[in-house]
């Protein structure tokens, strides 16, 4: 098992049960990829670096699991399809 780390940009002009729900798809899609969950840091609305889609602010979300090598592109594919995720970017951790 591999140790990776997503980081999440969510967008800001959605209600805050969206976002949670956004959230929890998420999960289900990191444990549906055959991995676990080990952290999730909340970083909460955030100033962008540069404007995207009209918005200046995201909600940002570092996720730390531990899966097979696979899990990122299985994972990777769906995120690719969500509305409420702006960016995303999904690296593996050095043991």
């Amino acid at each position: 098992m591999n140790k990776y780390e997503i980081a999440l940009v969510v967008s800001t002009k959605i209600d805050d049960e969206t976002v949670a729900a956004t959230l929890e798809r998420v999960k289900n899609r990191v444990e549906k990829s055959g991995s676990t969950i080990t952290d999730i840091d909340e970083k909460g609305k955030q100033k962008l670096a540069y404007e995207i889609q009209d918005m200046t602010e995201g909600y940002y979300y570092f996720i730390h699991f531990e899966g097979p090598e696979d899990a990122p592109y299985f994972i990777e594919r769906h995120l690719r399809i969500y509305e409420n995720v702006i960016r995303f970017l999904i690296v593996r951790q050095d043991a």
